[in-house]
C-alpha cells in the first residue's frame, strides 16, 4: 500500500512519449517563465520546524462541517452549470447534463509518504463519495498528492466513467487499475468535447511528482469549461504569469472563475498565488466573478493561518471591485448566486 502511493513509473518509454510535447525540454516538462524550485537546502530544516510547529491559528477551533449531498438538488434539469466545493480543490459539477469532478482528494492525509500527517479541516471525507451520483467526468489538473489521492481514487473508480488528466497522469491511474481506455491525457492548451461542453488544458506556473525521481514528469495545469451559455475556468495551482493574460487571448474570458488561493509562502512565490495575485490574475484573464479555492481543506504552509487566504482575497476582491462569492463546504451554488457570508468566522 506504501509503494502504491507513488503511482506508475515514468519509464523509458512513456518518456520518449513526453518527450513528443513541445512542453517537454532537456528532459522534462517546463514552465513557460522560469521557476526557481531550489528553495535551498540550508532553509530545509527551518522550514520543516516551522510546518510542525505552528500556531493553532493554522488550524479551525473545530471541524468544518460539510452540508449534505441534496442529489435532487444538484441533478435537476437546468441550462446553467452548478457547483459544489469540498474544500481545498474538490469540486463537483453539473455541466451540461452531465456530472464532472475536479481534483476530487477527500482523503484526510496529504502526506501519505511522510512521517507526519496533514489533518483535514474536515471529517470523514471519504464518506462523501458513496453519496455522489455516476460521475460521468473526473478531471485531475497534476499529480501532487493534494490533488491525487489514492484513497479518493480507490473508492471512486467504480462509478466513474471517464478520466481527464494532465499529460503523464495517466500511468498513475493505470498503476491503480483505471483501464487506459478510460483516461485521456492533455498538453497545455488541448480542447475536447464532452457532450455539448468543450473541454481545455490551460497553462499554470507549477511543477509536479510524487516522489524523489518524477518531478516535472507529468504536466501541471488548469481547466477550461465552454458551453453554450457559460464560461468556467478552473485555474489550477500555480503562481502569477503572463499565461492568465494568454489564457484571456486563446478562451475570451469567462462567467466565473475559481481562483487558486492558499498554501502560498514567500519560500515558493513562483508556484503558488498570493491572494492579491490570484484576484490579478482573474482580471488579467477577464473572469467577471471570482471564488478563492486552495483553503478550507488543509494547512500546508507555515506562512498563513487558516483563514488568511480568503479574508485577503475578499479584501484584494473589493478593492478592485470585482465580483466574489464564497459559499459553504458542500452548498449548491451556481454564477448568477453569490454568497458572500464570512461563515468562516464561527470556527476561528
Amino acid at each position: 500500500m506504501f509503494f502504491k502511493q507513488f503511482g506508475g513509473k515514468a519509464t523509458k518509454k512513456l518518456i520518449q512519449r513526453y518527450a513528443q510535447s513541445d512542453n517537454w525540454k532537456n528532459g522534462q516538462f517546463q514552465n513557460l517563465e522560469a521557476v526557481d524550485m531550489s528553495m535551498g537546502l540550508s532553509k530545509l530544516p527551518g522550514m520543516i520546524y516551522k510546518q510542525l510547529s505552528g500556531s493553532g491559528e493554522r488550524m479551525p477551533k473545530k471541524p468544518l462541517p460539510i452540508q449534505d449531498f441534496d442529489k435532487d438538488g444538484f441533478l435537476s434539469p437546468t441550462d446553467k452549470a452548478k457547483f459544489i466545493w469540498y474544500g481545498h480543490a474538490v469540486v463537483l459539477m453539473r455541466i451540461g447534463g452531465k456530472t464532472l469532478l475536479i481534483d476530487p482528494m477527500l482523503g484526510d492525509d496529504t502526506t501519505p509518504i511522510a512521517p507526519s500527517k496533514s489533518k483535514r479541516f474536515s471529517e470523514n471525507t471519504l464518506d462523501l463519495i458513496d453519496d455522489f451520483p455516476t460521475i460521468d467526468l473526473v478531471l485531475f489538473t497534476h499529480d501532487h498528492y493534494d490533488h491525487l489521492d489514492f484513497a479518493s481514487v480507490h473508492k471512486l473508480k467504480g462509478k466513474v466513467k471517464h478520466f481527464f488528466v494532465a499529460l503523464g497522469v495517466k500511468r498513475h491511474l493505470m498503476n491503480w487499475g483505471i483501464a487506459a481506455d478510460k483516461i485521456t491525457e492533455f498538453d497545455w492548451w488541448q480542447t475536447r468535447s464532452f457532450g455539448n461542453t468543450e473541454i481545455t488544458f490551460t497553462p499554470t506556473r507549477h511543477f509536479s511528482g510524487r516522489g524523489l525521481t518524477d518531478r516535472f514528469k507529468s504536466l501541471w495545469g488548469g481547466w477550461a469549461f465552454k458551453t453554450p451559455n457559460e464560461n468556467i475556468w478552473f485555474s489550477g495551482d500555480g503562481g502569477y504569469g503572463q499565461h492568465f493574460t494568454e489564457v484571456r487571448k486563446k478562451l475570451g474570458g469567462f462567467d466565473f472563475a475559481f481562483m487558486e488561493c492558499g498554501q502560498y509562502n514567500d519560500d515558493w512565490s513562483e508556484i503558488h498565488l498570493f491572494p492579491h495575485e490570484s484576484v490579478q490574475a482573474a482580471i488579467d484573464a477577464n473572469v467577471q466573478k471570482i471564488m478563492p479555492f486552495h483553503w478550507a481543506g488543509f494547512n500546508l504552509s507555515y506562512q498563513h493561518t487558516w483563514t488568511e487566504p480568503v479574508e485577503e482575497f475578499v479584501k484584494s476582491a473589493q478593492e478592485k471591485q470585482i465580483n466574489y462569492a464564497t459559499p459553504t463546504l458542500g452548498k449548491i451554488f451556481n454564477v448568477a448566486s453569490v454568497e458572500q457570508e464570512k461563515w468562516w468566522l464561527n470556527y476561528q
